[in-house]
């Protein structure tokens, strides 16, 4: 269907307009209604749109804007409307704005080696990633805390102790629970901020070698300046942003690793400039007189412009700068010395600008609870108001009401926080010891049950799901495949076409084989298997951007490193480095079959063949890969022979049109895709003199032209890629984490929607998103194709929602433009798929995705990395995991959890997940009922007493209720679980339960409500009706009736029981009887006591015991009879299950 939609042509008025607005910058538009025209009315156009529609909406799509009327909708309408919050958060940000004073970001010329020439003051060059200083941490840490209206609640009723009129019972009562929340809560974030301190300042004090003058000078990290000359050492961090100067390798270039910027694992080359590089001494650096013009900081780590200038020399020296001459901060140097000068420092870093600040984190339990609370307030609110109406408004009755308020202020127990708080450092041991997932650390103790919860997983994809090791997996002729067992095979044809090459005396005749195919006009001759394995390993061993890089010897270091070691060309200290980890693993493997590169320079490289002679290839040309052409090429000149070959490989979507016709490549390429093998297609040219020397005139012409320049580079090239000869097919392996497949599956069973943002490129993510079976094999793969405007999203975004249950892979720049103008429908549809996958995304637009998801969806959300371009998106999460992986520990040191391997979020969530989020629930509302089992206590008596507003329970009662008397065994529901590990992983559907927050709702929330009422009410009217001719003894009958069902309540509530709860149980039984005997004057009723305090005899009388007995189990039994009728009626889901 969707092929039939008519495009019909857009009239020519329009396409003028349309380019107009597209080329015109948001600077240049000056009237308000000029882009009316055309966008305007792109916001009204439905998105959603039947086939139907799309196809009678073309006439409509140059209608005239009806935007001007929604301009005017102002006034008081629009102040009504949500105005007035408009202006509340305006004034508030130009309020923070002017507070902070932002520095407007400017580009800056720099002078090498003269910080003190700089026009502007910059930054300091200091890590920070501590959340207060000395000064705020105090009543940030407070503030904090009471910004929840569970603790300001508690606060304020402390307080009201300090005033006589209200003092209702001990101080200690009120300030000693409120102390200890806040002493554990200060203790704990002093630690954590103390360590974050202590790694700030680690990173702060390395040192470094600053160029002066006088020579080199020994310097800080954190007191490096712009314009400083810094000399970094191979294997040391790069310390600010820098423009490449100077290195000690010949080349005039260096590697340098960016796992901790991009995540990407692979080296980059960086290449010095060249005026410098140039220059006979380093001091010579200060004898000219230069400088850096360098663009405004900004936070695209993959772009940069500037230009080297240098003034002394005639003529003046100028040259563009661009991103390969650059070394950003928190880079490492991975061989030779390199000298830069400082374009940017501190906060004006790449990689600074790229991390997010740390939000303080709060679990959607603890949110739900806050809910809770005020619904609790209100009820306190409302029963007060009730008592002092029934009381008639007598005498100072407001005074009244607030003594009511600070006697029924137990609905809302204070422990609740206490308990939780100890709760959630229960589960985070129990993770940390849980010996199915080593090594994991819980770096945040305060939303574990946030792993319960969860229902996005964003993941990351090298280092997280794949190892990033590339291992050759296939080799394929058309006729013949070999696969890992059969590589010695190939190694047996190698040797044995070179040694017969080499014992084939002169020259001329070496290349018999070979040649048989060069000259155009040759027959077509069978080739023998023998010799088109040769002829395709030396095409992989030649076609590639890899340099073998030799370790040094001891003793060799500085400018010399590698000038000594060059010749040196042993197996053992020699690796192989190439902008990607795929080429790496191809080199190697020729390696392996005995054709091994030796070296490499800018003009040439070496092969050394299984017999040990050195073959020489002059580099003619090299065309690089990029991610439009999708392959790359190399023209090589045989140094023996004088032969001049053109090979090229790349993905077979484009190779297959450049190759000669052929009937096996399209079925193998999808055979190995299916496999989860990475292919490439590698075929060769042989050129003439003459076809060549025409092609490099063409295209040195083509290079120097101003206009359109890579248009007609692309044009020359394109030219000499026809009927090439397909050689082979290879395929390679990226092998995933172990445990990666069931892992998956089991996230996608349970119910998580699987998200992966990567760097990588779009072919390499499809391929993991295949293997790693995050995308299932019957599911249809939809690739959004690059749009760069809002028309173009808007048809594609069109042709997206045509497909049903596909996968979505859309690159960061596309996602870009798509959330620009449509950021609502996108996200819309975007959760619609079974999974996503977005490629090339920065680590800010990582962080960006994980806010989209929360803002337009609401659920909790998920990020895993292991990088630290993954930071952003881990701190942006409701719930951060780190990976320790190969590409460092910082992902690790920012998340709330840390882990090993990524097959232990499995376990992570489906069972302590559930355990966390389901214990805290139970205990949270326990805590609720036993506070609201007592205030209806004390309602039912107060009422009885003609609303006096008299304490039922004196103070050291009330503290013990809540602590000695009945907390552990309500603490011990912390080691309760509804469902054995083995069978939440067994059956991770169990999880989709958990996300529908079922287990705390105001639904339960009300049952517990209804449940303290009942109970209160038959405890205190059957103390009551039960003891009318002992009156006085009714707190102690009331209070151990109360004791005792709460100890019952405990454990009807339990589903698994643990012997630390029997011992709980018993502990705190044990506790009540022996302070029945030693406490016995706190048992008069209150203050108003008849005198008659409680002897020991009375208690041990069988008439205290039965009717004790009769209130409890009044009290509880109809509780357990209803338990055991919803078990049989309406049971768990899991129930089924265990059974």
């Amino acid at each position: 269907m969707a092929d039939q939609i008519p495009l019909h042509p857009v009239p020519r008025s329009t396409q003028r307009r349309a380019a107009y607005y597209n080329n015109a910058s948001g600077a240049q538009r000056h009237n308000r209604y000029q882009v009316e025209d055309e966008s305007s009315h792109l916001d009204e156009m439905p998105l959603m749109m039947s086939e139907e529609g799309f196809e009678n909406d073309e006439s409509d799509y140059h209608t005239l804007p009806r935007a001007r009327i929604s301009q005017r909708k102002r006034g008081l309408e629009w102040f009504v409307c949500g105005g007035w919050k408009f202006l509340c958060t305006s004034c508030c940000d130009w309020l923070i704005n002017v507070c902070r004073r932002k520095k407007e970001l400017k580009a800056r010329t720099v002078w090498l080696g003269c910080p003190e020439k700089c026009e502007e003051k910059y930054p300091r060059n200091a890590i920070k990633n501590q959340k207060y200083n000395i000064f705020t941490f105090i009543p940030g840490v407070l503030y904090e805390q009471f910004k929840f209206f569970l603790n300001l609640y508690f606060l304020v009723v402390s307080c009201s102790q300090f005033v006589p009129a209200l003092k209702i019972g001990y101080l200690y009562t009120y300030w000693a629970p409120l102390g200890f929340v806040l002493a554990v809560t200060v203790l704990r974030e002093a630690v954590d901020e103390f360590r974050r301190y202590q790694r700030d300042k680690e990173m702060n004090s390395q040192l470094y070698s600053k160029l002066t003058i006088r020579g080199k000078v020994q310097v800080k990290s954190s007191d490096i300046q712009v314009g400083d000359l810094i000399i970094v050492e191979k294997n040391q961090r790069i310390p600010s942003d820098m423009v490449f100067l100077r290195t000690s390798e010949k080349t005039g270039s260096c590697f340098i690793r960016t796992d901790q910027l991009d995540g990407e694992t692979d080296w980059k080359l960086k290449v010095a400039v060249s005026c410098t590089q140039r220059l006979p001494a380093l001091g010579d650096l200060f004898s000219i007189n230069a400088y850096v013009y360098a663009q405004k900081p900004q936070m695209d780590i993959h772009s940069f412009e500037g230009n080297f200038t240098r003034d002394d020399s005639d003529p003046t020296v100028h040259e563009s700068l661009s991103i390969e001459n650059t070394l950003w901060a928190s880079t490492v140097v991975a061989s030779g010395t390199v000298i830069g000068v400082v374009i940017y420092t501190g906060k004006e870093t790449r990689s600074v600008m790229n991390t997010s600040n740390p939000k303080n984190k709060v679990g959607l339990l603890d949110l739900e609870l806050n809910q809770l609370t005020k619904a609790l307030f209100l009820a306190l609110v409302a029963l007060s108001v009730v008592m002092v109406t029934l009381q008639g408004f007598v005498g100072p009755w407001y005074r009244n009401l607030f003594r009511f308020l600070l006697l029924f202020s137990y609905i809302i127990p204070i422990s609740l926080r206490v308990n939780l708080d100890m709760g959630k450092a229960a589960y985070g041991w129990m993770i940390m010891k849980d010996d199915n997932i080593p090594r994991t650390v819980v770096r945040t103790s305060t939303i574990p049950e946030e792993l319960g919860r969860l229902v996005y997983l964003l993941t990351d994809k090298t280092g997280t799901l794949t190892q990033n090791e590339m291992i050759f997996k296939r080799l394929h002729l058309g006729t013949v495949s070999y696969g890992t067992d059969t590589m010695d095979e190939i190694q047996n044809h190698i040797i044995n076409s070179y040694s017969q090459m080499h014992s084939q005396s002169s020259g001329n005749t070496t290349s018999s084989t070979p040649s048989r195919k060069m000259q155009p006009s040759a027959p077509k001759v069978r080739k023998t298997v023998s010799s088109r394995i040769h002829e395709a390993v030396k095409a992989i061993a030649l076609c590639h951007n890899v340099t073998p890089v030799y370790e040094s010897r001891a003793g060799v270091t500085g400018e010399t490193e590698y000038a000594e070691v060059d010749q040196d060309f042993s197996d053992e200290s020699r690796t192989y480095q190439a902008s990607s980890p795929d080429e790496v693993a191809l080199v190697q493997w020729t390696e392996s079959v005995g054709l091994t590169l030796v070296n490499r320079d800018l003009i040439s490289m070496q092969l050394k063949t299984p017999g040990g002679q050195i073959l020489t290839y002059y580099i003619l040309q090299i065309f690089p890969f990029t991610s439009e052409s999708k392959r790359m090429g190399i023209i090589v000149r045989d140094e023996t022979t004088g032969e001049i070959t053109f090979y090229m490989k790349g993905a077979d979507v484009a190779m297959s049109s450049i190759v000669q016709y052929n009937d096996w490549l399209e079925e193998e390429c999808g055979n190995m895709a299916r496999e989860g093998l990475r292919t490439l297609v590698v075929a060769k040219k042989s050129l003439t003199e003459e076809q060549y020397q025409d092609f490099e005139n063409r295209y040195n012409q083509a290079k120097l032209s101003l206009h359109d320049r890579a248009l007609k580079v692309a044009a020359v090239v394109e030219s000499l890629e026809r009927e090439m000869e397909l050689l082979c097919l290879t395929g390679v392996e990226d092998q995933l984490q172990a445990d990666v497949r069931p892992t998956l599956e089991m996230l996608r069973n349970a119910g998580i929607k699987i998200w992966m943002l990567t760097g990588d490129k779009l072919e390499t993510a499809t391929c993991i998103a295949k293997s790693s079976h995050l995308v299932s094999r019957a599911q249809d793969i939809h690739i959004f194709r690059p749009v760069t405007n809002r028309v173009e999203a808007h048809l594609e975004l069109n042709a997206f929602r045509r497909k049903h249950d596909c996968a979505l892979v859309i690159s960061g720049d596309s996602l870009e433009v798509c959330l620009k103008y449509y950021e609502h429908e996108f996200v819309e549809l975007a959760c619609q798929c079974p999974a996503v996958v977005c490629c090339r995304c920065s680590p800010t637009q990582k962080a960006h995705i994980v806010k989209l998801l929360q803002h337009h969806t609401g659920k909790r959300t998920c990020a895993i990395g292991d990088g630290g371009n993954d930071v952003s998106m881990i701190q942006a999460a409701d719930c951060g995991i780190g990976i320790e992986g190969k590409e460092g520990k910082q992902a690790s040191l920012a998340a709330d959890f840390s882990i090993t391997q990524f097959k232990h979020i499995g376990r992570l969530l489906m069972v302590h997940g559930r355990n966390s989020y389901k214990r805290s629930a139970a205990l949270g509302q326990f805590v609720m009922h036993r506070g609201l089992i007592i205030s209806t206590m004390q309602a039912v008596f107060s009422s009885v007493f003609y609303f006096a507003s008299v304490p039922l329970y004196q103070g050291f009662l009330m503290v013990g209720y809540a602590t000695i008397y009945t907390m552990f065994p309500v603490f011990s529901l912390v080691l309760d679980q509804d469902v054995k590990p083995e069978m939440a992983l067994l059956y991770p559907e169990l999880y989709k339960d958990l996300t529908k927050g079922r287990s705390l709702s105001f639904k339960t929330f009300l049952v517990w409500v209804l449940i303290s009422i009942y109970q209160g009410g038959i405890l205190m009217y059957g103390a009551l009706l039960l003891f009318e001719s002992e009156f006085v003894h009714v707190v102690a009958i009331s209070f151990t009736a109360l004791i005792l069902t709460e100890l019952l309540m405990v454990a009807l509530t339990i589903r698994t029981w643990h012997w630390l709860m029997v011992v709980a149980e018993f502990f705190s039984l044990g506790c009540y009887v022996a302070s029945l005997a030693f406490l016995n004057e706190y048992f008069g009723i209150g203050r108003v006591s008849f005198g008659a305090f409680l002897d020991f005899a009375f208690i041990t009388t069988v008439t205290f015991l039965w009717k004790v007995s009769a209130i409890t189990v009044v009290s509880c039994l109809p509780l357990y009879i209803l338990k055991y009728l919803k078990r049989k009626f309406s049971p768990p889901s899991y129930s089924k299950l265990t059974s």
